[in-house]
């Protein structure tokens, strides 16, 4: 079998862990094995080609996986979904209780329950959204 075949299937394999694993370190690797498949699709023999994988396998993990890491770990510029309804303000429709109600979110209609179980907000008061509970509310008055 020719060595870059070899080289490319690594690449492969490589390529598909870092699907399941997401660490970015056997992707850098499969890149490394892919370098490598072309240098001894060239012809270069064995020694440069175990070169070539050694340097760029190194030069990879120290130079690129900790920025990888940084933009892995880093959380999402912006909210979207019913997250980025916490804190938003909110027009109480129907009396809201520690049970139930109704609030307009955005020109939207939830179903609502007072944060604070003890709470009775009156119809027309202005709300802050302090979490969402699945297609509910949990809301609080402004002050």
């Amino acid at each position: 079998m020719d060595s870059w075949i070899f080289w490319l299937i690594l690449a492969a394999v490589l390529g598909a862990a870092e699907l399941f694993t997401l660490t970015a370190a056997l992707g850098l690797l499969g890149a490394a094995a892919l370098l490598t498949a072309a240098v001894a699709a060239i012809g270069l023999p064995t020694g440069i080609q175990l070169a070539v994988f050694i340097l760029s396998s190194i030069s990879g993990l120290v130079l690129l996986r900790p920025i990888a890491q940084r933009h892995i770990k880093q959380p999402p510029v912006q909210r979207f979904g019913v997250s980025a309804l916490v804190g938003k303000p909110a027009y109480v429709t129907r009396e809201v209780t520690g049970m139930n109600g109704r609030v307009r979110i955005g020109g939207e209609e939830w179903s609502a329950r007072a944060y604070d179980e003890t709470l009775v907000i009156p119809a027309g008061a202005t709300v802050d959204v302090i979490e969402i509970e699945g297609a509910t509310a949990l809301v609080y008055p402004r002050e």
